[in-house]
């Protein structure tokens, strides 16, 4: 029960507070003698208790039964595609410029079974690094539940419509959406439209937060109202049903006689989100030269190291191009972060072929890329009057740590083998001619 299970509640990181039944959340104590409707009280911390005040985050959920009713034991189960770092394979070689064509969804996959993971970076143990995946939905998860005691999850649909049915409410999510499911919450995932198919970064580290955005200021970028938090529901439900969980890269099941999903009231911070990234505002220069991409920075999770992110998703979409005397794309580079790029739609101003909706690429630290021949010619010498660049979405999957192949992305994922040929034709230009250019 909800009284819309649709409506949502705006703002990143907020303390909110809402009831599916009037008086159901206690006021002024948290954990009271006795709760409304015969209600549990139940914590659910994200950071430690000890967190700085900035970071501190917990929800108090008011639940018709506590979580830790269950009938069985916690078992071992095996979802073989869904791997964690750390996981090496001996004969995968890493090293290298990578990109896939689309993952097609076959079969009966469900969110759990249609995992596919492609890059593992970092140590789950240690809580540093994140897995990148592509999911592939082609059907509802039917009395059976899930949660994550490893990591958050970032979710980037590409196709089709995906409905995240948690404690705490419901997020109908799509295309140019992308959510975030917290450590420890429970869920199912319905299929609304179907096949679908996307992206998801599993962040092991801190969580993840609006990056600071310095002299730019106070707005710009994404902004916290824009981000999307759901109103309680509630499921009062008997029914045998499966709870499974992650935990130190394996997997677990449980047996219940109810649907898990049954918190009438909550508040807190601690909650799981949907973000619009057409609402996403790009900044960039006015005048010349070309600003590091970190400026499209729509999310970051900080490592140890000041400035420096366990992981970045970064957000390149439509936006004008002004500035004068400046190569626009990307341009050549290597650097100490790993980038996993994927295409959501359109085509991206840099790799104008190959580079496909539901592609990947894989660029690892230190390792160079940039345009193609193609690309860098007609960006060369192309009119430098303002340009929109349209109908494009891509997004990075940035993180300090080198990004791992699996097994599947090496073997099994539909990898370009001639992704390195697009460089091939580039041609040398230098004559020894002063002032050529």
């Amino acid at each position: 029960m909800a009284k819309d299970p649709n409506k949502y509640m705006p703002g990143f990181g907020n303390d909110f507070e809402t009831e599916s039944l009037p008086g159901a959340l206690p006021q002024g104590q948290n954990s009271p003698q006795r709760v409304n409707y015969g209600l549990y009280a139940e914590q659910l911390s994200g950071t430690a208790f000890t967190a700085p005040k900035g970071q501190n985050e917990r929800t108090w959920c008011y639940r018709i039964r506590p979580s830790v009713k269950h009938t069985h034991r916690f078992e071992k189960i095996d979802l073989p595609l869904w791997k964690t770092a750390p996981h090496i394979c001996d004969d995968v070689v890493s090293l290298g410029q990578y990109r896939w064509n689309p993952i097609d969804a076959a079969g009966d996959l469900t969110w759990l079974t249609g995992m596919r993971t492609m890059t593992t970076a970092g140590d789950v143990n240690t809580q540093i690094g994140m897995a990148s995946h592509v999911y592939l939905v082609t059907q509802s998860m039917v009395d059976a539940y899930f949660y994550s005691a490893d990591s958050e999850l970032l979710i980037v649909p590409q196709q089709g419509r995906l409905r995240f049915v948690t404690e705490l409410g419901i997020l109908d999510v799509g295309p140019q959406d992308i959510a975030m499911i917290p450590r420890g919450l429970v869920y199912r995932v319905e299929l609304l439209e179907g096949p679908a198919r996307g992206f998801v970064c599993e962040n092991y580290g801190q969580k993840f937060d609006l990056p600071d955005r310095g002299p730019i200021g106070a707005n710009c970028m994404a902004n916290r109202r824009d981000f999307k938090t759901p109103v309680a529901a509630f499921e009062d439900r008997d029914a045998p049903s499966t709870v499974m969980v992650k935990w130190c890269g394996q997997f677990h099941e449980t047996h219940i006689n109810h649907s898990p999903l049954d918190v009438v009231a909550w508040h807190g911070n601690y909650a799981p989100w949907k973000y619009d990234l057409t609402t996403y505002c790009p900044v960039g220069a006015v005048l010349f030269d070309h600003p590091d991409p970190s400026i499209f920075t729509v999310l970051s999770a900080p490592s140890g190291t000041e400035g420096t992110a366990n992981i970045d998703f970064v957000l390149f979409r439509e936006r004008w191009m002004v500035a004068e005397n400046t190569f626009r794309p990307p341009w050549y580079h290597k650097n100490i972060m790993s980038e996993l790029m994927g295409n959501i739609y359109g085509v991206y101003d840099a790799k104008e072929e190959g580079f496909v909706p539901g592609g990947l690429s894989l660029h690892n630290m230190m390792l160079p890329h940039g345009p193609d021949r193609d690309a860098f010619e007609k960006a060369s010498t192309s009119n430098l009057g303002p340009t929109k660049l349209d109908s494009t979405m891509s997004f990075m999957f940035e993180t300090r740590f080198p990004q791992h192949l699996t097994e599947f992305a090496a073997n099994q994922a539909p990898i370009q083998d001639t992704y390195i040929d697009c460089w091939s034709d580039i041609e040398k230009k230098f004559d020894g001619t002063p002032g050529k250019k």
